[in-house]
């Protein structure tokens, strides 16, 4: 059974920085994209930052520069470093892992597995 738990939320400064962290369980990540979703309320869920097995990234326009997306295959876990934090960045914050191994896009993150999410708070 897969697993994703979330951790590194919080309630952060406008400017501030958060690291987040999403360790996977009943699966090896290493071949498998994944990616950080946000939903704040009223809004639609939207895929911040996408990792491929390969290692390539790619942000949605609102926090390129300021969030960086990694993974450490050899502990299972993928974080997204946020700085410089605004409070548009206010959301919970969704780990996914992919279902198909070896691709090179994140189109089909959505219809992976998912985390519980961890709330990120900015504050102005």
């Amino acid at each position: 059974q897969v697993q994703l738990v979330e951790s590194g939320g919080g309630l952060v400064q406008a400017g501030g920085s958060a690291r987040l962290s999403c360790a996977a369980s009943g699966r090896t990540i290493s071949s498998y994209a994944m990616g950080w979703f946000r939903q704040a309320p009223g809004k639609q869920r939207e895929l911040v930052a996408a990792i491929t097995w390969r290692g390539a990234t790619n942000y949605v326009d609102s926090v390129k520069g300021r969030f960086t997306i990694s993974r450490d295959n050899a502990k299972n876990t993928v974080h997204l470093q946020m700085n410089s934090l605004k409070p548009e960045d206010t959301a919970l914050y969704y780990c996914a892992l992919d279902t198909k191994p070896y691709s090179n896009s994140w189109s089909s993150l959505s219809g992976g597995y998912w985390g519980q999410g961890t709330q990120v708070t900015v504050s102005s």
